[in-house]
């Protein structure tokens, strides 16, 4: 199968679907390394979509292989220390995308049949294009401009303010008689092409380092600290969404967009409403046709439902709103020689083989490394001799000519060899087995439930592998994680080395200070620190000594235990010490709390068995109990804790009539609940529906309250 044109997913057979699965999930592995890691100016937000897209058709299609830990929704970076941080009022989220058309028509579908409506029944989209450029949103009161905050982490982001106020098409005011008392406006900071030209001739001019495109020259010209920088480039914004908007101007998402125009915005021309998917692809086509012609940069079209309404039924799930998507353009290819294979070593073990390529020039981005995913990708064939890649070679040589791809900012891959150009000695590539970084075996595991070995070849080191220890470290302080500023890989790198203040685990990391203060040589006197980045750093590990629930379940680095499945855990546990308790108890098959957690709704039996074992290692609970005398993980923030079923563990059953089930789940979770797909003798509610089976049976064995949809309605209050 060709990873650039994969079978259909309904072509796919049990045993196909299991190991495409398997090298998806290795692939989103290896992205979420070479992000956090390599600090890749090539590696955003949007580097995971197109290798989530794919993995999440499959779980769809395969409920079975679903782990939503081999997921992990990314949204931005996290703040630098240099700005001072601000915490969206709304969450910052980031879009799904789309590569085909295909993908579109299936996204239209969702809406309809989440939303309970016939095909023929039409929904109105907005279609715009995506600006390929920095999120910012601006919070007005009274009309007036008060604060200006990048993305960030969706979360939290950077104060930029001051900078924001020197560009000229944000304005500092808002005009006309519907502009509300609150409104954050968002949309897109960026650069057009002829500015930029100009911007990287000033570059050359002064011996300074040009700009790679002109999406990192608009986010390296917002974030200056010194304001007068950013006023000398020309910076724009398009206006094309909101944040806090507690008086919508209009019912539509078009109709607050006319709104933004009014007040004082520029909003961009091609925007359009569309009534069907046919209508949305044209409009894609056109906005496409006119790409090269817009004189600023775009990577797609963003579609978004156009009634306010339906907006909010639809809700979002995870990282991205489900009423809205983005259709990006076709892949960027180039072609180079791939000159070496080099072995990372991951937190988890995981052996990925990165190509090093002589530097070459995609979508206006330098490539000098590829992903080549594991070994079975660089042989061409998967684990049963299968071809997983069309055309000749089918294996990847040091010295190919290949070709690469770079598709929606995804992490490269090698594409391609181009076989007449190969040279005479090249070898075929042997995968080491041994692990570079310790010397132990690295082993592929076979799966014990499927029988078949695994795509991902791993350092059976474990602990006394120094590049997992470093690896995990770096993982817990991450951004999506602990996310302690000054804390970054360098940093880790150079405590896991020190003699005098090393940092060995999670926990030594918050005595630094205590140790420093007792050492003859302080850290500010060490090369590389200084007193005013010392006491940032031992502020910031100070701040996080409580963290919320799921970013400290995320960082403890679980294998399969990815944000979306530590924000589930954290929101059906509680608090850490009661997961705790269930993951040793769980350890037995036939315990209430094996049930409760198999119950889970998103959580699969690969998660269960992550965590129990987890658990279950006497040296992973003696390094949480010294990581727990310094953090106090705190339990995230009760969602509708007024509401009736808030805390409680409700299952849906049946046909409803009022509500589709996607609906009715995502229902009870905003008003608090915790939705399961099976019911247990942990169950408080039942809500069942005609056609009620084995759920009903269970439900009255355990002693389950049930009630009917009307009678849910009347406990929620309509």
């Amino acid at each position: 199968m060709s990873e650039s044109e994969p079978n259909p997913i309904a072509e796919l057979t049990p045993r196909k679907a299991r190991l495409e699965h398997k090298r998806l999930a290795a692939a989103v592995e290896a992205a979420d390394i070479a992000y956090h890691q390599n600090d890749a100016p090539t590696m955003d937000d949007a580097a995971y979509d197109a290798l989530r897209r794919r993995l999440v058709a499959i779980e769809e299609a395969f409920p079975e292989l679903k782990t939503a830990g081999s997921v992990s929704g990314k949204v931005g970076a996290r703040p630098a220390g240099k700005f001072a941080k601000i915490r969206h009022r709304v969450p910052m989220l980031s879009l799904d995308n789309a590569f085909s058309d295909e993908a579109v028509a299936e996204f239209v579908q969702r809406v309809h049949r989440f939303l309970g409506r016939r095909d023929e029944e039409p929904i109105a989209f907005t279609a715009e294009p995506k600006i390929d450029g920095l999120s910012l949103s601006l919070r007005y009161e009274k009309g007036a401009l008060v604060h200006a905050a990048t993305r960030g982490d969706g979360e939290e982001g950077e104060d930029v303010t001051i900078n924001a106020r020197t560009i000229a098409e944000i304005p500092q005011t808002l005009a006309g008689d519907d502009v509300p008392e609150i409104a954050e406006v968002r949309g897109e900071v960026y650069l057009g092409h002829a500015d930029f030209a100009g911007i990287n001739e000033r570059q050359r001019e002064k011996g300074l380092t040009e700009f790679a495109n002109p999406r990192n020259a608009a986010a390296g010209s917002l974030r200056q600290l010194d304001a007068t920088i950013t006023a000398s480039r020309p910076l724009r914004f398009f206006a094309y969404a909101w944040g806090e908007l507690p008086e919508k101007p209009a019912a539509t998402q078009f109709g607050v967009v006319e709104a933004f125009a009014r007040w004082g915005f520029r909003t961009n021309p091609l925007m359009a409403r569309c009534d069907t998917t046919e209508a949305l692809l044209a409009r894609y086509r056109l906005i496409e046709s006119r790409r090269a012609s817009l004189g600023y940069d775009i990577d797609g079209v963003v579609y978004k439902v156009d009634d306010l309404a339906l907006q909010a039924r639809l809700g979002f799930v995870s990282r991205a709103p489900r009423w809205a998507i983005a259709h990006k353009f076709p892949a960027e290819l180039a072609t180079t020689v791939l000159e070496a294979i080099e072995i990372q070593v991951g937190r988890t073990g995981a052996l990925s083989p990165v190509a090093r390529l002589k530097p070459v020039t995609v979508g206006g981005v330098v490539v000098t490394n590829a992903t080549l995913h594991n070994e079975d990708y660089i042989r061409g064939f998967d684990s049963k001799g299968e071809r997983i890649r069309s055309g000749e070679p089918p294996d990847i040589r040091v010295g190919d000519t290949v070709t690469v791809k770079r598709a929606g900012d995804v992490i490269p891959r090698v594409e391609a060899v181009d076989l007449a150009k190969r040279p005479a000695d090249a070898a075929p590539y042997a995968f080491p087995t041994l692990c570079p970084a310790c010397g132990s075996h690295a082993t592929r595991e076979m799966n014990p439930r499927s029988g078949k070995e695994d795509a991902v070849r791993r350092c059976t080191g474990g602990l006394i592998c120094p590049a997992q220890a470093v690896e995990r470290l770096k993982h817990f302080v991450s951004r999506d994680a602990m996310d302690i500023d000054g804390l970054g890989d360098k940093q880790i790198e150079f405590f896991h080395a020190d003699p005098e203040l090393p940092v060995k685990e999670p926990a030594d990391i918050f005595t630094l200070a205590k140790r420093d203060q007792e050492n003859f040589k302080k850290l500010k006197d060490k090369e590389g620190f200084g007193a005013q980045s010392v006491a940032k750093l031992f502020a910031a590990i100070e701040d996080r000594r409580t963290p919320p629930l799921n970013r400290f379940i995320f960082g403890l680095g679980i294998r399969h235990i990815g944000e979306t499945t530590a924000r589930l855990l954290a929101r059906h546990y509680g608090s850490f010490e009661a997961l705790r308790a269930a993951g040793l108890a769980a350890a037995d098959p036939a315990s209430p709390e094996r049930q409760e957690l198999d119950a889970i709704d998103g959580v699969g039996p690969t998660v269960v068995e992550a965590l129990t074992e987890f658990f279950g290692e006497p040296h992973n609970q003696e390094l949480l109990d010294r990581l727990l005398v310094q953090v106090t993980p705190q339990p995230l923030e009760a969602v509708a804790s007024a509401s009736p079923v808030a805390g409680k563990i409700v299952v849906f059953t049946g046909a409803l009539e009022r509500m589709t089930r996607d609906e009715a789940k995502a229902m009870a979770e905003r008003l608090g609940a915790k939705v399961a797909g099976s019911v247990s003798s942990k169950t408080d509610l039942l809500v069942a529906g005609p056609g009620a089976g084995s759920k009903l049976k269970d439900a009255q064995k355990h002693g389950v309250e049930v009630i009917d949809e009307a009678g849910w309605f009347d406990l929620v209050g309509g």
